[in-house]
């Protein structure tokens, strides 16, 4: 199949295709004597792999690792629970981050009046950052 027929059966873009395989996580295609790109079911299985892993929020770098060990037969799947581990401990921090933006955001709409008066708690807590010397 062609860049354009793996794309909507992979849910990817053909950029992102196109991208996948110049930074190595997607085999370079085959190409016609016209030089298209042709992909074959391999390429679409782990085409959904790596859109599976991006999903999940794997970085680039943690989906190229997964690939090799998916790929690898003989691997331990300690190796991949290790990963996917790492992975849960930086969603959990992200997760932790978030939550405290979230309440210093809530806290400051909490005080802010919200009515005709121009004094604005949310401003000037976005603005006392700007110039610490």
């Amino acid at each position: 199949m062609n860049i354009g027929q793996a794309a909507r059966q992979s849910g990817l873009s053909a950029k992102m295709i196109r991208y996948y395989e110049s930074i190595g996580l997607l085999k370079a295609a085959h190409r016609t004597d016209s030089g298209y790109r042709i992909y074959g079911t391999d390429d679409l299985h782990t085409l959904a792999f790596i859109k599976r892993s991006r999903d999940l929020g794997f970085s680039l770098e943690e989906v190229g690792k997964l690939l090799t060990l998916w790929q690898d037969r003989q691997r331990a799947s300690a190796d991949v629970k290790t990963l996917a581990r790492q992975h849960i401990d930086e969603l959990n921090q992200k997760i932790r981050e978030l939550a405290e933006l979230r309440d210093t955001l809530q806290d400051l709409v909490e005080h802010c009046h919200g009515d005709h008066r121009p004094d604005c708690p949310i401003l000037k807590e976005l603005a006392s950052g700007c110039c610490k010397s």
